[in-house]
């Protein structure tokens, strides 16, 4: 299987796109699988406003359908509801070739947050573009309930791991603040309601991971919280082994790839009960989910951190890939791509017998 997974969501971008598809990569030999990857980093792009690490591709159609003709793909994944993503679905449905989307992220929420658009243009948008597909991916039970609901069709599930290796309570240090140590590691936006968590009465430390576009304005606002800024590797390791609760106030995300990083390193979550939490907390006595955010955080210091690891150590990456690769193959249906459709001189040709156009041809010397 060549699978061609294309996504708006890119580096500079780390986040949770990006590292469930950097894992896919690293897993697909061993699936049967082999995959090339569009991003904006092939195309002109430029920054999203307030956010300059989007970058968003300026593709023109005759060289997206270049690049894909020359990776000849048999199977196509598109996994954002982006620029790119849309381009490449116009792509696909035009040509008849069969794909498969996935829901990373509550666009509608993620929307409202910025711009007075109701959340049902949203919806709209999002339906067309992911029942154009033969299959749309979810992480959650509640998420695909809630899709069902909106009128999505072809739900399929498709779960997330973690690294235990990397992230491990043994690599807990002391951080040099007074405890209890309140950790959230991500983005710093306005979706991800980080000001929830920082305004909370609480004992001990508030430690914030991460960085975007809100992070001035937080800083700002929360002196007396601990900004770290972006940890990758060892660092990040060791910053969630060695904090008391992670505390996780995000209502938009779809599931919380940070949830179960967090749980391998012997971290109880604080949250609301939503989506991510919900599938991967539940009743596993890992974590306290509530409305009342400070309530979660101070019960949550009472649980055992041996719980929490061993409850992540059923979250494998291996088995995530297993299913997504799986999901892949169903979703073409017994369908084969031909990739070759979308080469230029094809698309001419087609268009001359369709038409009775023939295109202009330079004599040269002009």
């Amino acid at each position: 299987m060549r699978l061609l997974i294309v996504t708006d969501a890119w580096y500079p971008q780390l986040n949770g796109v990006v590292r469930s598809i950097e894992r896919m990569m690293e897993l697909a030999a061993g699936c049967g699988a082999e995959i090339a990857l569009l991003t904006p980093q092939h195309f002109r792009s430029v920054p999203l406003p307030s956010y300059p690490e989007i970058r968003l591709a300026l593709a023109r159609p005759g060289r997206l359908a270049r690049l894909i003709a020359r990776l000849a793909p048999t199977h196509v994944h598109i996994a954002t509801e982006g620029p790119l993503g849309i381009l490449t679905r116009r792509l696909c449905v035009r040509h008849g070739l069969p794909f498969t989307t996935c829901v990373h992220t509550r666009l509608p929420d993620y929307v409202r947050a910025r711009l007075p658009i109701p959340t049902d243009w949203t919806w709209r948008l999002m339906r067309w573009f992911h029942n154009g597909g033969n299959g749309v991916m979810v992480a959650t039970d509640s998420l695909a309930q809630e899709l069902d609901r909106h009128g999505f069709a072809n739900i399929i599930r498709w779960s997330r791991g973690v690294d235990t290796a990397q992230f491990d309570p043994a690599r807990r240090t002391g951080l040099g603040c007074e405890g209890p140590v309140f950790l959230y590691v991500g983005r710093l936006a306005i979706e991800k309601s980080v000001d929830d968590f920082l305004r909370l009465d609480l004992p001990g430390t508030k430690l914030v991971v991460g960085d975007g576009p809100a992070r001035r304005q937080l800083e700002a606002a929360f002196p007396d919280a601990r900004f770290l800024g972006k940890l990758t590797g060892l660092e990040l390791a060791r910053a969630y082994a060695s904090a008391d609760v992670f505390v996780f106030p995000s209502r938009t995300d779809t599931f919380g790839m940070v949830l179960l990083e967090a749980l391998a390193s012997g971290l109880p979550i604080a949250a609301y009960p939503t989506a991510g939490p919900l599938t991967i907390v539940g009743s596993s006595g890992t974590g306290v989910l509530d409305h009342d955010l400070r309530r979660a955080a101070l019960g949550a210091l009472d649980i055992p951190r041996e719980r929490c690891r061993a409850h992540a150590l059923g979250f494998s990456w291996e088995a995530s890939a297993g299913q997504f690769f799986a999901n892949i193959r169903a979703g073409n249906r017994g369908m084969t791509i031909d990739a070759s459709v979308l080469d230029r001189p094809r698309l001419v040709e087609r268009a001359r017998r369709r038409l009775g156009w023939r295109p202009a041809t330079v004599s040269p010397g002009t």
